[in-house]
């Protein structure tokens, strides 16, 4: 199913974009899709779409699991590819993507909205100044009350690589971009919830990692701590959870700077400046210009439409403002990875689709 307002309605506002048709397993779904946001053309299978000459690009919103297989299909048929998050399923599958994006000469991204809104770009402007010192910790966090996803959901399906982790991966992306870090150095634990009726599968996660940050003014090893709950407890077994979007804190050796809802920032965020070394808050909001897109943008876009303008650049040629490159890409499903291995679930986590290739 596709969330329109990750990639239809983006493209009702670009200039150099339009949809052109949209694919399900069941014809009579792509067809009540396509009346519904009045799309030419609706296909009964995926392998139809990948055959339509006039197709250039493909949106994939699959299942995890069916992320890696269908992204090299796509590429291996001629189109660019817009891959939800996360990527793949494991690195391994991260790695097949992507080296059929360059074998193919195909555009690939991976499809960390968030990253491209400018309030990002001023809080990793912020730590890159130096002003604050090195980084120390961050914390990261998001979660969901107890309930709130259905259990027949596939983010809680084994096989289509569900768990707390891989829905939420916004949590090690969000650490990693505000480091500019690569994969966790150490892990020092890794505790799972894993889902009661499948223990395979994580309900929740913690995890404390160490990461060798490339910003500026920093050195040695930065504490990192990530928390995922897609079915938060009731308080005390009685009071139901509120719905709190999803945070970063980034203690500086002068600062702490919080980024509340960075996963979302164009619905409604802050960012919270506190100086150590006089107490005082600034409280900031950044809906369009920032660091890196200047004056081409709209207050109005959403994350989704800032994506959409880098990647239709890229497809066409030109050179994106913002891009979340392959290799940062292999390396988030890395740290996924060891986070996994770490908690002890990771056994033969999702090798459906790694064993055929």
């Amino acid at each position: 199913m596709i969330n329109p307002a990750s990639i239809i309605h983006p493209i009702e506002t670009h200039p150099g974009a339009v949809i052109t048709a949209i694919a399900s397993r069941n014809l009579k779904t792509a067809q009540v899709a396509a009346k519904r946001y009045s799309i030419e053309r609706a296909y009964g299978s995926y392998e139809e779409l990948l055959q339509d000459p006039e197709i250039d690009a493909i949106y994939i919103s699959l299942p995890n699991g069916m992320h890696a297989e269908w992204a090299k299909k796509a590429m291996d048929a001629g189109k660019h590819v817009l891959i939800e998050k996360p990527a793949a399923s494991n690195a391994e599958e991260a790695t097949v993507i992507f080296d059929a994006a360059k074998k193919t000469n195909r555009v690939a991204l991976e499809a960390f909205h968030w990253q491209f809104h400018p309030a990002a770009h001023v809080v990793r402007s912020l730590i890159e100044s130096g002003r604050y010192g090195r980084v120390i910790s961050t914390a990261s966090r998001m979660t969901t009350p107890a309930n709130s996803i259905p259990r027949g959901d596939i983010r809680w399906q084994y096989d289509l690589a569900g768990g707390s982790l891989m829905d939420m991966t916004y949590v090690v992306s969000s650490t990693r971009y505000f480091l500019d870090a690569g994969t966790p150095q150490r892990i020092d634990y890794a505790k799972a919830r894993p889902l009661p009726s499948d223990k395979r599968v994580d309900e929740a996660m913690d995890a404390r990692m160490y990461f060798k940050s490339e910003v500026a003014a920093n050195s040695g090893l930065v504490k990192s701590d990530i928390k995922t709950d897609m079915n938060q407890p009731y308080i005390g077994h009685i009071v139901p959870r509120v719905w709190e979007a999803p945070s970063i804190l980034i203690e500086l050796e002068h600062a702490n700077i919080y980024f509340y809802n960075f996963m979302m920032p164009h619905v409604f965020h802050y960012i919270e400046v506190t100086d150590k070394r006089t107490g005082q808050k600034h409280t900031q909001k950044h809906y369009n210009f920032g660091p890196e897109w200047g004056a081409c943008s709209e207050p109005w876009w959403s994350t989704y439409r800032y994506q959409l303008e880098a990647f239709v650049d890229k497809v066409t040629g030109k050179k994106p403002v913002h891009w979340i490159s392959h290799e940062d890409s292999v390396a988030q499903m890395r740290t996924l990875d060891a986070i996994y291995e770490k908690s002890g679930l990771a056994g033969e986590k999702f090798f459906m689709f790694t064993r055929q290739i």
